[in-house]
């Protein structure tokens, strides 16, 4: 008898600890937008040429090929040319494009970002502010206006989770030249949006909420159809609202940057990422999915993640996307992507880039740029 006790006193634990680990999980998952982790230290800054070439530790993200930022611990932002300079085994030297911002000395903390653009005006952009009301409260967008041409259809830009609305702006960029005014949009505790409950993400359920009035303020304003530009969590949001019957019909299409296609893998895939074995991952779904084990991790309601599985509703898609993914994406796997596409050929396009998480564009900025241009020219009819 003492033997058996000692048996289920022994799952009983290894079940208290495997339900916390869940729990941690969910919890981090959903976690209030906190500060950047600046891990990186300029080591050194060589100004005696054409332009100035910042000396970093040689990492995968630093000798990456492609158009990134330093974002400075003490404000500074530092765009950086494409070019890898080869300083020994340790370091990589990039080039600095255009004026660099104060702050960019040795010992500086910096942070690797696919944020190109740090405003509207940054990228060439002539952008107006303008608040969406939610029922969180009024939401900030910017209101983006072509320099030339002008459609009633109108582009729509959705973040991801954790990351502001200026990293949209790349595509916003592209919106632009083909003549579409763009909205690019806040929601409720994305760090710039309306606080509301908790200040924790739902994962899209509640910020669709935010991003569907966003979509009337469009209509409200000229638009007759929208395109939806998602990245990341974003695309989960804008996959939302093309299937919702009342937005059916005003959708005319979805631009999706390393989309999440369904919560659950992307959950395992991140799991994975930060050196957990990617099954724990399915720990966290009872407290994203359970109305009182939810209210736990300090949501107001349950997630219902089967919502998200794209694959499973890949029927209910209706409108012409064009998915842009990295091979090397190990937050959001591009064979979930894969698979839609294989699923509906008829109605989606992947575009696939050698690139990590929602940086395709900075891996190769030309072709990016030329294959959502395609499709914009598409669906607005030219």
């Amino acid at each position: 008898m003492s033997k058996s006790w000692a048996v289920a006193g022994a799952v009983a634990s290894v079940g208290v600890a495997l339900g916390s680990l869940g729990l941690g999980i969910a919890r981090r998952l959903t976690a209030p937008v906190g500060g950047r982790t600046y891990d990186l230290t300029i080591r050194g800054v060589d100004d005696s040429g054409e332009r100035p070439i910042v000396a970093l530790d040689r990492t995968s993200q630093t000798a990456a090929r492609g158009r990134y930022c330093l974002l400075l611990r003490n404000g500074g932002w530092v765009q950086l040319s494409s070019e890898v300079e080869d300083l020994g085994p340790g370091h990589v030297g990039r080039g600095v494009l255009g004026e660099p911002r104060a702050g960019l000395h040795i010992g500086e903390r910096a942070s690797w970002s696919g944020i190109y653009f740090s405003s509207p005006e940054d990228a060439g952009l002539e952008a107006s502010d303008v608040a969406i009301l939610t029922d969180a409260g009024p939401a900030p967008a910017w209101l983006i206006r072509p320099r030339t041409g002008s459609s009633t259809t109108w582009a729509i830009h959705i973040h991801g989770l954790g990351s502001p609305r200026a990293g949209t702006l790349r595509g916003a960029q592209v919106a632009a030249e083909t003549g579409l005014t763009s909205l690019v949009v806040t929601y409720r505790n994305d760090g710039e949006g309306p606080t509301s409950g908790s200040g924790r993400s739902t994962l899209g359920a509640t910020e669709f909420d935010d991003v569907r009035a966003a979509v009337h303020y469009a209509l409200d304003h000229g638009a007759s159809r929208v395109i939806l530009f998602g990245w990341s969590m974003g695309a989960a949001i804008a996959l939302q609202l093309a299937a919702d019957s009342k937005l059916r019909d005003i959708v005319a299409g979805l631009v999706l940057e390393s989309p999440v296609l369904d919560w659950v893998s992307t959950i395992k895939a991140n799991c994975k990422r930060s050196g957990l074995p990617a099954w724990t991952g399915a720990l966290a779904v009872p407290w994203l999915d359970n109305r009182q084990l939810s209210r736990i991790i300090g949501l107001r309601a349950p997630v219902g993640l089967r919502r998200f599985d794209w694959i499973t509703r890949a029927d209910e898609l209706a409108a012409p996307t064009l998915i842009l993914h990295g091979s090397a994406d190990t937050s959001a796997s591009i064979g979930v992507a894969a698979r839609l596409r294989d699923r509906r050929s008829d109605l989606v396009q992947l575009e696939r880039f050698d690139a990590d998480h929602t940086l395709t564009w900075n891996s190769d900025p030309e072709r990016w740029r030329a294959s959502v241009s395609a499709v914009l020219d598409e669906l607005v009819g030219r």
